[in-house]
């Protein structure tokens, strides 16, 4: 039975809110695999990442010429809001939920658009080391220190595209409703377009012209974003290869380390082979 998400009041952002003297803060919280934030915004730029546990992030804007997209985010990654973005987070596994909150005068240059990147090992001790200096109270100069590394981290961070983008077309987007209720379907591009009323060139049409990709491309998006959350409860890689449609452990395998660099025995449980 799917769990019911529990909204999770946004609390007091106050002791958080980054300033000019302080362009970045980092916020610490446990949330349990039912906890939900509703959409909302804040002036500053939002890093979401997890150093335990899978996040689903929505970015929902609310300009209709902008795509709404989901991004699964497991403890390797995390992915981006810019200051004003309508954002909400739903958490899949029980996690331990990291925000870095960055001044709109401080983010990376080009970052106006939401992008998932892969948290590197020195980003991942950065945060944690910011949120001991918090706790702390450490000194000023060691607060910009560890500021000025978290800036320059990211600005050099690899991005990952992680993301489900969905379209605004409504046959187009009914069927890709459909392919994410079950993933595991392997049927065609014409069967899957028989079911909306279009044809298979006219889907494939609005496949490049609305999302930019094919419907392969995309297929294997929405196939990542249903398959991490199962490795992360420990599922067997050969019942996550059977749910996604995939006839071999092999075939999925191989499919998972080609889009995230590595074999999907290092996503299970705790993400990535991060203890």
């Amino acid at each position: 039975m799917q769990r019911r998400a529990r909204p999770i009041p946004l609390g007091d952002t106050d002791p958080f809110t980054p300033d000019a003297a302080r362009p970045v803060r980092v916020r610490a919280r446990s949330l349990s695999a039912d906890a939900h934030f509703d959409p909302h915004r804040h002036p500053w730029g939002q890093l979401a990442y997890c150093t335990t546990g899978i996040l689903q992030a929505m970015a929902a804007p609310d300009e209709p010429n902008l795509q709404a997209v989901t991004y699964i985010v497991p403890p390797s990654r995390a992915v981006w809001f810019p200051p004003g973005m309508r954002h909400a987070v739903t958490v899949r596994e029980a996690a331990e939920f990291r925000t870095l909150y960055v001044h709109a005068d401080a983010v990376p240059a080009g970052w106006t658009s939401c992008r998932m990147i892969v948290v590197s090992p020195l980003l991942r001790e950065l945060i944690q080391a910011m949120d001991a200096a918090t706790r702390r109270a450490a000194e000023p100069s060691r607060d910009q220190l560890l500021i000025q590394l978290v800036l320059d981290e990211l600005a050099h961070a690899d991005t990952h595209s992680l993301g489900v983008p969905l379209p605004r077309d409504k046959r187009l987007r009914a069927l890709c409703e459909a392919v994410l209720n079950a993933p595991g379907e392997r049927a065609t591009l014409a069967q899957w377009a028989a079911d909306t009323g279009a044809s298979e060139r006219t889907v494939a049409r609005l496949f490049r012209e609305e999302l930019g990709t094919t419907y392969q491309q995309w297929r294997q998006q929405a196939v990542l974003a249903h398959a991490l959350p199962l490795l992360a409860r420990g599922m067997p890689i050969s019942q996550v290869a059977a749910a996604t449609g995939y006839a071999s452990d092999s075939a999925f395998s191989a499919m998972f380390k080609a889009a995230m660099g590595h074999p999907p025995t290092r996503w299970g449980l705790q993400g990535d082979g991060q203890r």
